[in-house]
């Protein structure tokens, strides 16, 4: 007789299909991402006000290539390390790394200007590095049958950390100032680690062959890059994370290009007009991103074990690369405010809950040094790569006077490209995932 499904069964049911002994593992597993995205958050609000103030805002400009030049020599020595330690003491020791950093930003940022850029420089890397490191944990921690259904929830904590952290730390900065909030971003990365040590204690033995192959070993000496050269799979990986984001960051520019313009052209372009244009602005802004973070928690709450459950994680990477599609055709017509900034949020939203989380799952048949090994490099190095490459877009671009709708002309050539590999890579999943059950019936 089947056993009646226990409260935090019933609790996680309208978010994904959990089984009795995985609620407690993956609870924490959503509680560590809803922790870590918080923190991020934090450090974030800090940088903005640091930057702005110490380095000035020309600092972003070039950002993207000074962080892509010091993960060359970051993600060879993430590898390396990962090959001597095991999982748990290679999630401690670099997260250790990072809040010792932010102890240093603490004692010795207020007493130098160039403080502000360096610290603007390592949220970048942070944020990547980080990130993508706890991602390849939890892809490590589960099997992709166990990834389709429980992944939508550890999204979820992601989502929601995302959304109390930068809820929080716009009203922290304005009372403490940006160095308390480092402080408490690192106090929430220390319980990040010990909750991702307790989840991973907590995930039992998948099967016996698992067990023996050592699932918490160290790795071998194979390289980040050079996995990635290798495996066809995995430089589909690579591609795809460069297009999103060379679009995705491009259609940001879009919108805050098409929101200047009709500002200028609704108040006036002179100085008496500057007050009531960044107001406009700033409102316009303040809508939007409060509508994303709600409807990308809802998606995350509501769709994406649904969306993976009937039509797969591979068909699940279409969805946003067409509803890009849908907003640069709008765009080319030269659409009202109201309908680019109704794009914008559906665009956004996608991309941080059922996209992020399909791309996430895209690990879950890989080998343990591509999880973490390739991962760092795909999620770290190459992101910004594609940030420098929407840079020269942009620099070209301006220079050769492009409009806004001439910009959405060039991104519907990109998301052609994105539709192309998006449909190659979910065949190659499919493959994966399938080509062990073939074998397990077999045998």
């Amino acid at each position: 007789m089947k056993r009646d499904r226990s409260l935090g069964q019933r609790l996680l049911a309208p978010i994904g299909d959990v089984r009795r002994e995985e609620v407690n593992g993956v609870v924490l597993m959503a509680g560590v991402m809803l922790m870590l995205l918080a923190s991020y958050y934090m450090l974030k609000t800090a940088r903005e006000s640091l930057i702005l103030t110490y380095g000035g805002a020309e600092v972003k400009t070039y950002s993207s290539a000074g962080q892509a030049l010091l993960l060359l020599g970051l993600v060879p020595a993430f590898s390396a390390l990962a090959s001597r330690v095991d999982r748990t003491k290679l999630l401690v020791i670099v997260t250790t790394f990072f809040v010792v950093n932010l102890l240093a930003f603490v004692l010795f940022g207020r007493a130098s200007r160039l403080g502000g850029v360096v610290y603007f420089l390592w949220v970048g890397i942070f944020n990547v590095m980080v990130i993508a490191q706890f991602w390849g944990f939890a892809n490590d921690l589960y099997t992709p049958d166990q990834g389709k259904r429980l992944f939508p929830i550890i999204g979820l904590g992601s989502s929601l950390g995302a959304w109390l952290g930068s809820s929080a730390a716009s009203r922290l900065i304005a009372s403490l100032g940006p160095f308390p909030l480092m402080l408490l971003a690192g106090g929430g990365l220390t319980l990040c680690v010990g909750a991702a040590v307790v989840a991973g204690r907590r995930q039992p033995r998948l099967d016996a062959a698992r067990a023996r192959t050592g699932t918490t070993a160290p790795l071998s000496r194979a390289g980040a890059f050079g996995l990635v050269r290798q495996d066809r799979y995995l430089f589909y990986i690579m591609l795809l994370a460069i297009l999103v984001n060379v679009i995705t960051t491009s259609t940001d520019y879009q919108f805050g290009r098409l929101l200047v313009e009709r500002a200028a052209a609704r108040f006036g372009s002179d100085a008496a007009s500057a007050t009531i244009r960044e107001r406009f602005l700033g409102a316009t802004y303040g809508r939007v991103y409060s509508y994303v973070n709600l409807a990308g928690f809802l998606t995350q709450l509501l769709l994406v074990s649904r969306i993976f459950k009937y039509i797969g994680i591979a068909r699940s990477l279409l969805v946003h690369p067409l509803i890009s599609l849908a907003g640069n055709l709008l765009m080319l017509g030269g659409p009202s405010v109201p309908v680019v900034a109704s794009f914008k949020i559906t665009d956004a939203s996608i991309d941080y809950s059922l996209d992020n989380t399909a791309r996430q799952a895209l690990w879950l048949p890989t080998s343990r040094e591509a999880k973490y090994k390739a991962k760092q490099a795909v999620d770290s190095f190459f992101v910004r790569v594609g940030d420098m490459l929407q840079a020269g877009i942009v620099y070209g671009g301006t220079a050769l006077a492009f409009t806004v709708q001439a910009f959405a002309g060039v991104n519907l050539v990109l998301i052609g490209c994105w539709l192309l590999v998006v449909v190659r890579l979910g065949g190659m999943y499919d493959d994966r995932v399938e080509a062990p059950a073939v074998q397990a019936k077999s045998a």
